[in-house]
């Protein structure tokens, strides 16, 4: 699983991060940020998923072709 964070779409209410510390970090503009190449290990796949349902702007995707 692979997750991504559309920059065009956040609007940084951060709740990814607040969800899923391990899978996203804030970049200096206050917008959510995937942390390395967006890889998700199989431990952290019900996270990635509870950020993509969370993000009031559906700027999270996540896609099953890691």
């Amino acid at each position: 699983m692979r997750v991504h964070v559309d920059s065009e779409k956040c609007q940084g209410h951060n709740r990814c991060y607040a969800l899923a510390p391990e899978l996203f970090d804030v970049d200096e503009f206050g917008s959510s940020v995937v942390i390395g190449d967006g890889v998700v290990a199989p431990a952290l796949e019900d996270k990635a998923r509870l950020a993509v349902a969370n993000c009031p702007e559906f700027a999270i995707t996540v896609s099953d072709d890691a």
